[in-house]
């Protein structure tokens, strides 16, 4: 019987030859073949929708990743999907939760979603990563950051890569909500990267939105000037336990202090503050109280649905407009047109404002 390879120190006690033929090709012999993973089912709407429908997380995972396609051959099975899913949505509570790096968003976060889901809820955490500059991938990867939260068998965490997005919500993080609202998942969480640049985008797409500050960060630091300060329906200062507790409600004392002078984010709502604690869990369930009261006090006054509406309408002008962005630019002639005015530019013979105002002329000459 001829020799066998040596069993690789990280693979199973029982392992026999088929077992490395599988994961080393060669490995049990010369003559042993590489067998591939089946490839998987290609999916069509009607299975979209109703593996969605069903509550399908792995369905649902696919989904998602056709919406967030930037294939052309995918937009069109992409938006057939959520309109068939549309009547199913718009229950569910939308919270934005944003903050600078080291606020502790996702330890928050992750106290957060496991008192939600003992409490009965079904929770989908649509967490934006930073972007790689070369990939364009997420370079955080919450999962890893949320571990207990990722097992929890009430929870749904989907980290998206922000493509650049001011204020590091990704593109389709729209359609990404619908279709975890659709299905069944009652709380979702949008959890921007949050680094002082504009968070409009976040506060255009969720109900509450909530600033998650911290102490000692200096207000150089924290870049949470009066423009965010003034999104938030609440501001919420973490790490507010052990030595530091006292100095997290001097905090909580200070911005309570400030919005005074900011008009709220939200009619007939005053902004709130809290301290709370993600390590130890105090304040955490007092977070979840006052957005119901939020919920509440917004579903009665209609406030809330008025929001919706209006979100309703300025995503469909952002959908627009990047539509309209991407024909244009993506039209052969204007495309060669370009190059040609770009070429003027550079060389110094045209403003940049001229080169845009003769291509647009190009094709809608003015009357």
């Amino acid at each position: 019987m001829p020799d066998q390879p040596p069993r690789p120190e990280w693979a199973p006690a029982d392992a026999g030859p088929e077992f490395a033929s599988r994961v080393m090709p060669g490995a049990a012999g010369p003559s042993a073949a590489f067998t591939p993973s089946p490839k998987r089912r290609t999916l069509s709407i009607d299975d979209y929708v109703a593996g969605i429908e069903a509550g399908d997380r792995a369905v649902l995972a696919r989904a998602i990743t056709l919406i967030e396609s930037d294939a052309p051959r995918h937009h069109g099975e992409a938006r057939e999907v959520v309109n068939r899913i549309l009547p199913r949505t718009g229950r569910a509570v939308r919270i934005g939760i944003t903050g600078i790096p080291g606020a502790g968003k996702s330890t928050f976060i992750e106290a957060f979603g496991l008192h939600l889901c003992g409490l009965g809820h079904k929770v989908a955490v649509l967490a934006v990563d930073p972007s790689s500059t070369l990939t364009r991938g997420s370079v955080l990867g919450d999962k890893t950051r949320m571990e207990q939260l990722s097992r929890h068998p009430s929870c749904f965490i989907r980290p998206s890569p922000s493509g650049g997005t001011l204020g590091g919500v990704a593109r389709k993080s729209r359609e990404t909500m619908l279709a975890c609202e659709a299905a069944g998942f009652d709380v979702i969480l949008v959890e921007t990267v949050g680094v002082g640049q504009s968070e409009t985008t976040v506060r255009s797409m969720v109900d509450f939105f909530l600033l998650l500050a911290i102490t000692g960060a200096g207000d150089e630091l924290q870049g949470m000037k009066r423009g965010i300060m003034e999104l938030a329906d609440a501001i919420v200062i973490n790490k507010a336990d052990g030595d530091n507790k006292p100095r997290a409600e001097s905090t909580r004392q200070q911005y309570e202090m400030a919005i005074h002078y900011l008009q709220p984010a939200t009619d007939g709502w005053k902004t709130a503050t809290r301290t709370c604690s993600a390590l130890t869990g105090e304040g955490v369930p007092q977070v979840w109280t006052m957005i119901e009261d939020f919920r509440r006090t917004t579903s009665e006054n209609g406030v809330l649905e008025t929001r919706r509406r209006h979100q309703t309408l300025e995503w469909m002008h952002a959908l627009l407009e990047e539509g309209l962005r991407a024909r244009f630019l993506g039209d052969p002639q204007i495309a060669a047109r370009r190059e040609k005015l770009q070429a003027e530019v550079l060389a110094g013979r045209l403003s940049a404002g001229a080169a845009v105002e003769a291509l647009l002329d190009h094709t809608h000459p003015p009357a």
